[in-house]
């Protein structure tokens, strides 16, 4: 089981080069068996980015998240309470985003490796406070 971070799914939507192979390779063989997790913070994320003009979906928000969260193997991970409280508790240093908060929080809470290009997320995993995968390698 792994989640990815929110760019990690624009990349494989968009079949983004900077996507790694190695990367692009794992997130394949966990959707062979429906383990590829999506916090439930992405979609506000991704309609964010679009509603800033940071992002252009070429589509209906909801129809380009439906599409993304209808990939083989994509499955949509829930923020619970403890997820959320964890989100505010981060132990370590990790910046103020709140949607890198809450993704990450979910990775912790469910010990899934997340696939993330996110320089800070990936210094943070250095602490071991949660185990992240460059999505550029």
């Amino acid at each position: 089981m792994i989640l990815i971070d929110t760019h990690v799914l624009i990349w494989l939507m968009n079949g983004d080069d900077r996507l790694g192979l190695g990367a692009r390779q794992r997130v394949a063989e966990a959707a062979e068996t429906t383990n590829v997790h999506v916090s439930a913070i992405t979609p506000w994320e991704i309609a964010l980015l679009a509603r800033k003009g940071r992002l252009a979906l070429g589509r209906d928000t909801v129809a380009w998240i439906d599409a993304a969260l209808g990939m083989p193997g994509m499955m949509l991970a829930p923020i619970s309470p403890e997820i959320a409280i964890d989100a505010v508790h981060l132990p370590g240093d990790l910046h103020k985003d709140p949607a890198d908060r809450f993704i990450v929080a979910t990775a912790r809470h469910h010990g899934w490796p997340l696939i993330t290009a996110d320089a800070a997320i990936r210094a943070y995993a250095t602490g071991g406070h949660v185990n992240a995968i460059d999505a550029r390698l």
